[in-house]
């Protein structure tokens, strides 16, 4: 998204980190049967200058409403992979008023893994497409 009074693109954003979800996402059988903690990232771009200005909730994109939604959308519909997941969260963030550009996160810190880990995570930015 072009700025049109400086000719840069805009790089205004807001971001939630650590959004924590009980969800039953997984390959194997028990991660179905006995979910686990996911933790989500989200960064949506948007243009700010209207809120900024006007101190209007409505010229922004809630924050609170965009973390419960991602909260939603990682708990509805056991999927194997964590990058459906993620795709789903991308489609929700997309789908605000004003959002062109969205940077989704899911970590799975308590995945399946032989050896001692941190955490697995998969990260995807994706934009709306012109129509």
């Amino acid at each position: 998204m072009k700025d049109t009074e400086s000719g840069s693109l805009a790089g205004d954003a807001i971001t939630v980190t650590g959004i924590r979800v009980h969800a039953n996402h997984g390959v194997f059988d028990f991660e179905r049967e006995n979910g686990q903690e996911f933790i989500v990232d989200v960064t949506v771009f948007t243009d700010l200058r209207g809120a900024g200005t006007s101190d209007d909730l409505g010229q922004t994109v809630h924050y609170g409403d965009l973390a419960q939604a991602v909260a939603d959308a990682v708990a509805t519909a056991p999927v194997d992979l964590i990058e459906t997941v993620a795709e789903r969260v991308a489609r929700t963030a997309l789908g605000f008023t004003g959002v062109h550009t969205t940077r989704v996160t899911l970590h799975k810190p308590q995945a399946p893994i032989p050896v001692p880990f941190d955490d697995v995570s998969v990260t995807i930015t994706r934009s709306r497409t012109a129509s």
